[in-house]
């Protein structure tokens, strides 16, 4: 991604400019590329993973009935006295286990296995100290917190620019030609020309999907992503039936990188179970009288009922229901399905079994609709496979524009200098290059703070101290 694609003539200014951006573009994020291309690599297969790495873990042989879920839970229940029980996901085939989601004593994060036929507890994963758990920190936050979120957003933000630099470098200016414009010279003696392929065209076709991996990347970041869903996820008041809210949002359940809510639920206010409704629930006898929204009266609301609700509810196999832990909180059944048109999110209150909130595709406005369907493609779990492989090529095409960049500068750059592509004098559009940080700077403000940054010093330090001057130029 380092790199100038042809001779540069004096009179060609905005040239210029767009290459040195370009090379700024790719100095400061080639490394945070490799990074999230790698790891999400990692991410990107973690279904088959997880299966190989966890198959004694995550299998069992069928052997008669399952044991009721409660029960299951009393199974981990009693294996770790000490721990607090977060939540619980049923088997979802007749040859896998349940799974328990558990804070112990000791602060770790762990998934507990349990036979769902033997009651048998098979294992236990540590969710923070795994291949797939480890590859998304570094791939979300770098494992540093706010600060490496705040860097991969940058970076991702950065490689934007690099995007559009880039097309507009490779565009052929002295008439179009196949060769070295839509098809690599590989037969080339000249080293230059042939790194100089082997990024540009790629990278013209590759550009789509850098693009889209980046996009869709986006509404997962602390900063821009944030104030994107504040904006966008928002569900009409009517929706809740005026029940009582917490001050949390449901996106609160997603921890530890857990997806068990979807995108475009977290931003509903997650409800509160409510003692009263018990009181209510209980003295009315008459079925009629009943909400349908609710598990039936005279039946205990308990994991089995909950379950047995969100499967009436048609709630599709894989979600998993986080526990109420507090006299306040809910029963959630949530699915982040690969479909996002197949999602859920179910809240029940912990006393009445009433549905407090029934979130599906159909709440979902037409951005968080959008949103929630390039979150699955980028994840490479919309169409199975075929999505993987699609994201595994947008994986590599990241990787190698990255290594020819690399290559193509380190083979340009003058001896004892980094390189940088000089900068015209008297450079006359430098009002549209305002315009262009103004606009980038409303759109994703850290990327027009920090080439705001850049450019200020660039101008008021680097070309201005000989000893930098020498080293940039």
């Amino acid at each position: 991604m380092l790199t100038g694609l042809a001779k540069i003539t004096p009179v060609n200014h905005f040239y210029r400019v767009i290459w040195r951006w370009h090379f700024y573009a790719g100095l400061l994020i080639v490394p945070f590329m490799l990074i999230l291309a790698l790891t999400g690599l990692i991410y990107l297969f973690k279904p088959q993973l997880d299966s190989v790495m966890y198959r004694n873990l995550m299998y069992v042989s069928p052997s008669g009935a399952a044991l009721a879920y409660t029960q299951q839970l009393d199974v981990i229940r009693d294996a770790y006295p000490a721990a607090k029980l977060t939540t619980f996901r049923p088997s979802d085939a007749a040859n896998r286990s349940a799974e328990v989601g558990l804070t112990a004593q000791d602060g770790r994060t762990l998934t507990a296995f349990v036979n769902p036929y033997t009651g048998q507890v098979l294992g236990e994963r540590d969710q923070e100290n795994n291949l797939q758990a480890i590859a998304r920190k570094i791939h979300g936050e770098l494992m540093i917190g706010p600060v490496g979120d705040y860097l991969i957003e940058l970076a991702a933000c950065w490689g934007l620019v690099l995007i559009f630099t880039g097309l507009y470098l490779w565009w052929p200016r002295k008439g179009a030609s196949v060769w070295g414009t839509l098809l690599p010279r590989l037969w080339t003696r000249d080293r230059k020309v042939f790194w100089r392929d082997l990024h540009a065209v790629p990278g013209f076709y590759g550009s789509l999907l850098v693009g889209f991996l980046i996009l869709t990347g986006l509404p997962w970041s602390g900063f821009w992503g944030d104030q994107f869903a504040q904006i966008w996820n928002r569900y009409p008041a009517q929706l809740w039936n005026d029940v009582p809210k917490s001050t949390l949002m449901t996106g609160s359940l997603n921890q530890n990188g857990a997806h068990l809510v979807p995108w475009a639920a977290e931003q509903v206010p997650l409800p509160q179970s409510s003692p009263t409704e018990h009181a209510q629930h209980q003295g009315n006898q008459n079925p009629a009288a009943i909400p349908a929204d609710s598990i039936a009266p005279a039946t205990a609301v308990n994991l089995d009922s909950v379950i047995a609700l969100a499967q009436a509810k048609a709630v599709p196999a894989g979600f998993s229901v986080s526990l109420p832990t507090d006299p306040e909180g809910v029963y959630t059944a949530a699915l982040d399905a690969d479909d996002p048109t197949q999602s859920a999110t179910l809240h029940i209150d912990q006393y009445s079994g009433k549905v407090l909130a029934d979130v599906r595709w159909q709440q979902y406005g037409f951005v968080p609709k959008v949103v929630s369907l390039g979150i699955a493609v980028h994840m490479g779990t919309y169409f199975g496979p075929l999505n993987q492989l699609l994201m595994l090529l947008a994986c590599l095409v990241v990787i190698g524009l990255s290594v020819t960049g690399t290559v193509l500068w380190w083979q340009r750059r003058p001896a004892g200098q980094l390189g940088v592509p000089p900068m015209p004098k008297n450079f006359p559009l430098w009002k549209g290059a305002v315009v262009i940080i103004c606009g980038l700077g409303v759109l994703f403000p850290l990327v027009g703070m920090s080439l705001l940054a850049v450019l200020l010093l660039d101008y008021l330090v680097i070309s201005r101290v000989s000893f930098l001057k020498q080293i940039f130029h």
